[in-house]
């Protein structure tokens, strides 16, 4: 009952493609959601987000999953100026079929694709849900001189402390959209460092012990509230990251966004 577009190119320039999930029924008020995708800007894809549009679409919900540039072909800030173009194509496509105040666009992001959703959030003001988004990069590294980058760290390094191998990953993929450590660099991309002024209703999700450094998300909460934002915060028990605790949290997701 739901029918997909794949590889609508939204982007000339960086030859930059979306899926799109259409539900049952649509209409002049038809809810769009974006769904930005995971992988540490250095791996992931729409195609492998197809369960998940499939999924919204049935929630009622037009679902874009639009791909980005990854680290091997661009780093920072690539993928957040393609998130940028992709809504500014969006806003202006046959898709969106009501005024920009009156059109319901949400967003969903996935680990560094709630990242862009929040980078996102801040400037067009769609409410949105971030499962598990990286904050904090410049003191992160700072933190962390001795830190060995690897993506599989226990594998590559020995390393059996889940910790030091989830904060090896953490500073692979983080120097990798970076280009290096340059700390002007990191310092824009801390999401603390964004644009929030327009900042809508935001909720986010986290584990208590995953990628995602769980006092960074306590002091991006302190940022906002600094700012007069709020925020709602789940705070989940244990380790998984983002897509590992999706399923049990796509419902949760959907009734935030729509009441």
């Amino acid at each position: 009952m739901v029918s997909i577009i794949k590889d609508i190119k939204y982007d000339d320039r960086n030859n930059l493609f979306t899926d799109i999930y259409f539900p049952e029924q649509t209409s002049t008020t038809n809810k769009i959601l974006i769904f930005w995708h995971g992988g540490g800007w250095i791996k992931g894809s729409k195609e492998a987000c197809q369960e998940l549009g499939v999924k919204f679409a049935k929630a009622g919900f037009t679902t874009m999953i639009p791909e980005y540039r990854l680290a091997s072909q661009s780093t920072f800030p690539g993928a957040h100026q393609d998130s940028k173009t992709f809504v500014e194509w969006l806003l202006n496509s046959q898709y969106v079929t009501m005024p920009r105040s009156k059109q319901p666009i949400y967003q969903i992001g996935a680990s560094v694709g709630a990242t862009m959703a929040l980078f996102i959030a801040g400037q067009f003001g769609f409410d949105t849900v971030c499962w598990s988004a990286p904050l904090d990069f410049s003191e992160w590294i700072k933190n962390h001189k001795d830190t060995v980058a690897s993506t599989d760290a226990a594998f590559e390094l020995h390393l059996t402390n889940p910790r030091q191998i989830k904060d090896s990953f953490y500073k692979f993929f983080t120097v990798s959209y970076a280009g290096g450590e340059d700390p002007s660099i990191l310092q824009q991309m801390d999401a603390y460092n964004y644009d929030l002024d327009k900042l809508n209703r935001l909720l986010m999700i986290n584990s208590e012990h995953e990628l995602t450094p769980l006092d960074s998300v306590l002091k991006f909460a302190k940022t906002l509230a600094q700012q007069n934002k709020a925020l709602n915060l789940i705070l989940l028990p244990g380790d998984q990251h983002a897509m590992g605790y999706a399923d049990k949290y796509i419902d949760k997701s959907i009734e935030f966004l729509l009441h």
